[in-house]
């Protein structure tokens, strides 16, 4: 039940960031790349996820503990650190076009050649 969850939610999130990327307001789309970046997360989550019941570190072999392996939360914060990277990009571009032509409309955005 928990992975229909986590399939349900992932699609979920991922339909809404690329209906948010495809709006013609800027705001929006970079509203979308955060909702999609979320979705990778959590995409990454579910498919490493073992069990949920003990962490990477506190597993132990020898006693019979099902072993989480912690290349998941290495991908997941190495992730994190992308999307923030990206994410600020994109906020930065949406600055200088919202400056330079007044506007947060991508259809009003004209004379990019200089």
């Amino acid at each position: 039940m928990i992975e229909f969850m986590f399939a349900l939610t992932i699609g979920t999130l991922f339909g809404i960031g690329v209906f948010q990327i495809l709006r013609r307001d800027l705001i929006k789309a970079a509203i979308g790349f955060a909702i999609l970046f979320s979705a990778i997360n959590l995409f990454f989550l579910a498919v490493g996820a073992l069990d949920g019941q003990f962490a990477p570190f506190a597993s132990n072999v020898e006693a019979g503990r099902p072993v989480s392996d912690p290349l998941v939360q290495a991908l997941i914060l190495t992730a994190i650190v992308v999307s923030f990277g990206s994410y600020s990009l994109v906020l930065g571009f949406i600055n200088i076009i919202s400056g330079r032509f007044d506007t947060v409309d991508s259809n009003e955005v004209n004379n990019l050649k200089y």
